[in-house]
């Protein structure tokens, strides 16, 4: 029988102050992409240091028109971790293009660049790496190895994340997030598209609203009634609701004091169990400031009392919900049969796969919650 107490993995915080947010669109009427968007992005720029935000609808709607706006097409080659989210992958494929996986470093659970400078062809258009679970990649590495091929962002889980002093977002050519509620803010849905290229931002920005010439705003405060936008290329509806900014402007101003509150508690974490033997928490250098999306383990099942997966349902019943870190995309059945591709065959990625456990970590938890969570793991 499941213990009366559960604690999840995962809790938004929202409540009055987002509520009182949603008003003021309401009562406007103005509930389409409009200034309480704009509003977001001002916000969301600064906090990172770039010249451009632009909101969209999520963070695969954001890396899709990264690809686009970079002009990915059939032929061109994408690489991207074997160990990511679906849709990191997904959306090279949107484009025609071929995804090339990389393997993983295990202790990091990023890209490893030394597999990385093996994957990269002459075809090669895109590199995606990812900061998972918060923590940015070593971009620097990146970069050169990358040259002078464009390198997008997946932060979906770094907000507010950074390395060498630099945010993520800015530190490569695109930078893209999700606003998830499993993400440290939220929309509910949503994400949001950094540069500090203006060509890039202008394409983007016209992209995400079908290719029109101007924006819904200017068009119904304009002086001419008549005038509809003309349309220069095929666009998309990616444009995020004043509903979901107005959201977005409260949490944005609140990333600094989650990410705060996640780090204390992760340091409690690390501190309480790096004893266990057959646990690996978390770890990274001073270059990096980790936004602690998740808390992400991984269990040494030849020192462990259990499989990873036993000892999920052993926490499971004493009310602790976890979770794998994520999945290795190309272990997943569409990606394993397109390819043609064995698991061993990104063995960083398949490890993380089969042994990574995420606990719970979230801005909802209070220290009784964090003292329950490490006494039942000690305990078994």
């Amino acid at each position: 029988m499941l213990n009366k107490r559960i604690i999840p993995i995962s809790l938004p915080v929202t409540g009055q102050e987002e509520w009182e947010a949603l008003k003021e669109p309401l009562i406007s009427g103005w509930l389409t992409s409009g200034p309480k968007v704009r509003e977001f992005e001002q916000l969301f720029a600064e906090r990172h240091g770039v010249k451009h935000a632009l909101a969209v609808t999520s963070a695969t709607t954001a890396l899709h028109l990264a690809l686009v706006a970079l002009d990915i097409k059939e032929g061109d080659e994408v690489i991207v971790p074997a160990f990511t989210w679906v849709s990191t992958a997904n959306v090279v494929l949107y484009c025609g293009a071929k995804v090339v996986f990389v393997d993983i470093d295990p202790f990091t659970f990023n890209i490893n660049p030394e597999d990385l400078s093996k994957r990269i062809t002459s075809k090669t258009k895109a590199i995606i790496p990812v900061h998972l679970f918060g923590l940015c990649a070593d971009m620097d590495k990146i970069k050169e190895i990358a040259g002078n091929i464009p390198l997008i962002e997946d932060g979906a889980c770094a907000a507010g994340a950074s390395y060498k002093g630099t945010p993520a977002g800015g530190l490569g050519t695109i930078g893209c997030f999700s606003f998830h509620p499993r993400k440290s803010v939220t929309t509910g849905e949503g994400g949001m598209i950094t540069t500090n290229d203006d060509k890039l931002a202008e394409i983007m920005g016209m992209l995400r609203n079908h290719g029109a010439s101007i924006s819904e705003e200017q068009r119904h405060h304009g002086a001419k009634p008549y005038m509809l936008p003309d349309f220069n290329a095929l666009g998309y509806n990616y444009r995020m609701t004043d509903l979901q900014g107005a959201v977005g402007v409260v949490q944005i101003k609140k990333l600094d004091q989650f990410i705060n509150e996640r780090e204390k508690w992760a340091n409690f974490y690390t501190k309480e169990l790096d004893s266990i033997p057959w646990l690996r928490t978390p770890k990274h250098g001073a270059d990096y400031k980790h936004g602690w999306q998740s808390f992400v383990t991984f269990v040494d099942e030849f020192k462990s009392p259990a499989s990873r997966n036993e000892i999920m349902e052993l926490l499971q019943q004493q009310g602790i919900s976890t979770r794998p870190g994520t999945h290795a995309v190309h272990m997943l059945n569409f990606y394993k049969e397109k390819f043609n591709i064995q698991p061993s065959d990104y063995p960083g990625a398949q490890a993380a796969n089969n042994y990574s456990m995420s606990i719970p970590l979230h801005n909802r938890m209070v220290a009784e919650d964090f003292d329950y969570v490490v006494s039942v793991i000690k305990a078994l």
